[in-house]
């Protein structure tokens, strides 16, 4: 495989894109890029400097502090995966709450936030052998992307594979509370006027509602290769 490839994966939230992501870049030995995190950063600094609560989002001082926000991905061999960095601090566990979650769309739909983490992407993706996973890489973050999946699953499956992964770590949760905040997602995200949720049109469906992480492996193996010697 000398030939470096941009894969972009899109997708509703819960669908295990971040977990089949990683698998890719892994196997190919590629950066993986969580632009899902990228947001959830600045969702958590916002929320840190009291931007955003339940009643407002002060929008006007978000875009004044942007430039004051810094995300990087550190790879922690311990875990044999990359965590989110915001100002040098690691917030990988603190992103996954159940608070950001519930805010974390808002902050997508602000337009300098998105114009900014794009140019960020962008910038990472120029040397290309990246894989990034999100709601608009392959429709415009990487329109031009080599190969673009787009990953859904049914509510009940999503939402339970996020209750178990909050209760992994530790996170007390509720089922229905977790369901709910995923249909809320998807609404907000499809119909935000913002680089709304879209597949795009030479994406491929993945519905992995039904699939082992080791069977969408051997699935993408198969495109990877096919792309691969189509070159």
């Amino acid at each position: 495989m000398n030939r470096r490839l941009i894969i972009a994966i899109d997708g509703y939230s819960s669908c295990g894109k971040s977990t089949f992501a990683k698998s890719v870049a892994k196997e190919l030995n590629y950066i993986f890029i969580d632009s899902g995190a990228m947001y959830r950063a600045v969702t958590l600094y916002c929320m840190r400097h009291d931007y955003i609560n339940p009643n407002q989002v002060n929008v006007p001082a978000i875009v004044s502090d942007l430039n004051n926000i810094y995300i990087d991905f550190i790879y922690n061999p311990d875990t044999a995966g990359h965590e989110t960095f915001l100002n040098s601090e690691n917030v990988e566990k603190e992103i996954r709450s159940m608070e950001v979650s519930a805010y974390v769309s808002r902050i997508s739909q602000i337009y300098e936030v998105r114009a900014r983490l794009v140019e960020l992407q962008r910038q990472i993706g120029i040397t290309k052998g990246i894989v990034m996973d999100g709601r608009d890489i392959g429709t415009v973050v990487f329109p031009d992307a080599d190969i673009k999946i787009f990953m859904t699953a049914s509510v009940d499956i999503r939402a339970k594979r996020r209750y178990d992964e909050l209760k992994t770590a530790g996170v007390t949760v509720d089922f229905d509370e977790i369901k709910q905040n995923i249909i809320a997602r998807d609404i907000a995200d499809e119909n935000r006027d913002i680089s709304p949720l879209r597949r795009a049109d030479d994406a491929i469906i993945l519905d992995n509602s039904r699939m082992s992480v080791d069977e969408q492996m051997v699935w993408i193996k198969s495109i990877i290769q096919k792309k691969l010697n189509d070159c």
